[in-house]
């Protein structure tokens, strides 16, 4: 689909957004090497051989639970699953940012956003634990205006209530920001909080073709729609 195709209701606000919200992982920055590299060195000292990079991927922005699942196929009532879930967490708390990096073009995307004085920020179902260390070790703890976690919270995504407090701390009006994510838990938070949304396919998605599903207003295929269709 194209980029600047969209797939949902229109709104009423024109012009420049009053804010541009990311999801973290699978849509700003791309973790999938640290998730992959830490589930496979769990693997090993369990005595199993590394998964491939792909199998991996595709279920990271489903969090550690989907990566027990992937890497041991245990489901949380399991009696073994609660060891390998700290387990993994403790392994990726110790490298959060060995390999991530935003995605190529990203940075490029959040430059135009601050020179034409646009705020942004990030919100994410990524525990403060982690999130905060990464988005410091990549230089952007500086930059964005807003950092919401589940922890500041009640509810998790696809709840409203984390990008209402975002726009809130921001100073902006949910009806005229934007929301950017690659699950459908992101869209479905963004139509809650009234904002528009950007659902982009380059993420981390099992398939691809079912974005079209999830009603945003926009679909972005990769990071170069994406700046498009910010711009």
């Amino acid at each position: 689909m194209s980029a600047s195709v969209p797939t949902g209701p229109a709104h009423a606000s024109s012009g420049a957004p009053s804010t541009v919200l990311f999801d973290l992982d699978g849509t700003l920055i791309d973790t999938a090497p640290d998730f992959i590299r830490c589930l496979n060195q769990l693997r090993i000292q369990h005595g199993l051989t590394p998964l491939p990079a792909a199998t991996i991927r595709r279920s990271v922005s489903n969090g550690a639970r989907a990566m027990v699942r992937v890497g041991f196929g245990l489901e949380p009532e399991h009696p073994d699953y609660l060891d390998k879930h700290t387990a993994f967490l403790d392994l990726y708390e110790e490298g959060v940012a060995i390999e991530t990096r935003l995605f190529d073009g990203m940075d490029a995307i959040l430059s135009d956003l601050e020179s034409r004085g646009i705020p942004w920020g990030i919100v994410t179902n990524k525990p403060v634990r982690f999130a905060e260390p990464l988005v410091a070790a990549l230089g952007l703890a500086e930059r964005c205006a807003v950092v919401i976690c589940p922890d500041h919270v009640t509810h998790r995504k696809p709840h409203p209530e984390a990008l209402h407090l975002a726009c809130e701390r921001i100073g902006a009006a949910p009806d005229t920001g934007i929301y950017v994510g690659d699950h459908e838990r992101d869209i479905e938070a963004g139509r809650n909080a009234g904002m528009k949304t950007i659902a982009v396919r380059y993420g981390y998605i099992e398939e691809p073709h079912t974005v079209d599903l999830w009603q945003a207003d926009l679909i972005a295929d990769t990071v170069h729609d994406l700046a498009k269709l910010l711009q």
